[in-house]
């Protein structure tokens, strides 16, 4: 006697095979030509018992499931198990193939085991089958689902109708609830269910500190299960003596809502987690009021879309947060509990799932992750490329197989740099021009323009500061025009240069670099973080109207960097910077993810502290006026000779790159 099994090379499925060779019967697979070397990687992976696994050739979407007649001769009467897994697991598939795989595949499949005088039908369902009911949804119920508008939900449900209804032979049903990775490995082929909201978990934890207390939603509930436990006790339970008939939810006893289980992957992920939890009903109303809203302003739906794809969450998946449904499994975890079969604590693998995640599923891993593939054979422009974060940035994008084009005043700096670029084997373009000189500009706008058509990715970099109390400028009213004149202006008109061909090919990406003084406003740097935010206005106003062009904005706020530009502030030669290096790993990480706004943990802390009490904010700056002197150059007669306190250093570490 053997196995036919259906979907075992899914991701449910190899882990049934493995478990099913233990017993030491054949298992026949059901493969499709194109998975045959598949199946066999499966099998050679299982050892030596794997050669109890064989391909028999079909198609589950075909009648019989597309076995010739050979095969089912050979097969029939000898088959003691029909396990039948094949189906699509997708939320977010249309409904026309969930209903030609989940309802006119168990029909076939139907067909066929009662064709060969199986001994037993077993079909793999899924909790789906409740719809939305409201409620405890146990073992025996069936007929009570509700509100099966969900494609998903629908086939199913219309699978295990047509089991409970037209199978001729011994049925037994399973119905797994969300199932996830492997307890101990973490591991799983694809993105589904709680998944989608990793992307969001990973964006809050690059952007505040794990500390950071966040009010979510307390939301609907969620059943996940780890893929070995549903595989193990899916097998127990087919060779289970006389539990022909039943259904079994192999679900996780314990009952959780989503705010509670993104709380879980949230400190898997080092995230800040929901310290305070909006309520379901509160979420119901909200939903309920922002589908009416969408439903007559298609602005506020696009608004929603848009949200969605920034954090690659379908809107199928929208629809299950408030989720109202528990699922009793108490006779299932009783048959089990005699075999040792428990299901694992979420806390105790949740690590695994992130770490899985993170390193072989999150998107980005396949957009672009790499350097090399954003940028190889791109012509990228920097500014301010002679020196500091410009030279630095320039070297990592030649390496990466970009062709650099660098701008600056000195043609001395810009040979040197050049020539680093040429002995690497990188490929560079060398302009000198003062981009402050406005007839100047627009000459090498036209020269790039005629030597290049176009460029693919402009880096606003070139810029000059003045660490100056708002005192001590009385009379400099040149000290707020020549910052303007450099930082604001100056990128102005290259980005108007550059722009009209990246519009006419729908395709480029602008980044500014700004400042955290943009953010922080910090003392001193009146001139300097009033041109930066300047800047920074007029991107993210470009951003808007360039958005369904094809063309990018991106601003960094970047720290303070240690850079020929802060040289004459010799109290920086105490304190700790960034790097040139560490800088230019921002704008790469920029170019790779194309974030509207990229800025550090701390940039990102202190623009939400502005938001909402500004006069934290003050209070930090106007401390930090009081402890640090002014620049010789700008009066502070004593600063080139004012040495480091434990003050100044406890205050710079802690705000490490704030400019002071």
């Amino acid at each position: 006697m053997a196995y036919l099994v259906t979907g075992g090379t899914g991701f449910i499925g190899r882990h049934v095979l493995a478990e099913l060779i233990v017993y030491g019967e054949p298992v026949h697979v059901l493969v499709r030509p194109e998975s045959r070397n598949r199946l066999h990687s499966i099998a050679r992976d299982l050892g030596s018992r794997g050669n109890l696994i064989s391909a028999v050739e079909g198609d589950l979407c075909s009648d019989l499931l597309g076995l010739a007649p050979p095969i089912c001769d050979r097969l029939r009467g000898n088959i003691r198990h029909f396990v039948h897994l094949g189906a699509l697991y997708d939320l977010g598939a249309d409904a026309a193939a969930l209903e030609n795989n989940n309802v006119e595949g168990t029909r076939h499949a139907l067909r066929l085991a009662n064709d060969l005088n199986a001994e037993c039908f077993h079909l793999v369902s899924s909790i789906a089958v409740a719809g939305r009911y409201r409620g405890t949804f146990t073992e025996e119920m069936f007929e009570q689902a509700q509100d099966l508008d969900h494609p998903y939900f629908r086939t199913k449900h219309e699978s295990e109708a047509l089991v409970r209804a037209t199978c001729r032979i011994p049925w037994r049903i399973y119905r797994p609830g969300m199932v996830v990775g492997h307890s101990s490995s973490g591991a799983a082929d694809k993105i589904d269910g709680p998944y989608y909201l990793f992307k969001l978990i990973q964006k809050m934890r690059d952007t505040l500190p794990h500390w950071f207390p966040l009010v979510g939603f307390e939301g609907g509930h969620i059943n996940l299960v780890p893929v070995d436990f549903v595989a193990r006790a899916l097998v127990y339970l087919v060779h289970a003596p006389g539990q022909d008939g039943k259904c079994f939810h192999l679900t996780d006893p314990v009952d959780r809502r989503i705010g509670e289980t993104i709380n879980i992957f949230a400190k898997a992920a080092h995230a800040p987690a929901m310290t305070v939890r909006l309520q379901p009903g509160l979420l119901h109303v909200l939903g309920a009021g922002a589908g009416a809203a969408a439903q007559f302003l298609q602005p506020l739906n696009r608004l929603i879309d848009q949200a969605l794809r920034e954090f690659g969450i379908p809107k199928s998946v929208v629809a299950l947060l408030n989720f109202p449904t528990v699922f009793d499994s108490a006779r299932t975890q009783e048959l089990l509990a005699g075999a040792g079969i428990r299901v694992p604590r979420l806390e105790d693998y949740a690590w695994r799932l992130w770490d899985h995640w993170e390193r072989c599923l999150d998107p980005d891993l396949f957009k672009a992750r790499h350097l090399r593939d954003a940028v190889i054979g791109k012509k990228v422009l920097i500014t301010g490329g002679s020196s500091g974060i410009g030279r630095a940035t320039a070297l990592r994008l030649a390496e990466a197989g970009a062709h650099v084009l660098i701008v600056a005043r000195d043609p001395d700096k810009l040979s040197r740099v050049a020539a680093e670029i040429e002995r690497s084997g990188g490929h560079v373009s060398k302009y000198a021009c003062d981009i402050a000189d406005s007839p100047a500009c627009e000459r090498f706008i036209a020269q790039v323009l005629a030597e290049h058509a176009h460029v693919d990715i402009l880096i606003n970099n070139a810029g000059r500061s003045i660490r100056r109390a708002v005192e001590n400028t009385y009379g400099r009213l040149h000290d707020y025009e020549r910052l303007m004149r450099v930082n604001y202006f100056a990128a102005v008109q290259v980005t108007l240069g550059f722009l009209p061909p990246m519009v006419v090919r729908g395709a480029g990406h602008i980044i500014g670099i700004s400042s955290i003084g943009a953010i922080t406003h910090a003392s001193r740097f009146a001139a300097y973080n009033s041109s930066k935010a300047a800047l920074e206005g007029f991107l993210r106003c470009a951003a808007a109207e360039y958005r369904e062009r094809g063309v990018h904005f991106t601003v960094i706020n970047m720290p303070l960097v240690r850079t020929p530009m802060v040289a004459p502030t010799k109290m920086y030669d105490q304190l700790p910077l960034i790097q040139p290096e560490q800088a230019a790993d921002l704008v790469c990480d920029a170019i790779i993810r194309r974030p509207e706004r990229l800025a550090t943990r701390l940039g990102a802390l202190a623009q939400f502290v502005e938001s909402f009490a500004p006069w934290i904010n003050t209070a930090v700056m106007s401390e930090s006026f009081r402890m640090f002197p002014e620049s010789e150059a700008a009066g502070g007669t004593h600063e080139a000779h004012a040495k480091s306190t434990p003050e100044w250093v406890a205050f710079a570490s802690l705000m490490r790159g704030i400019h002071w």
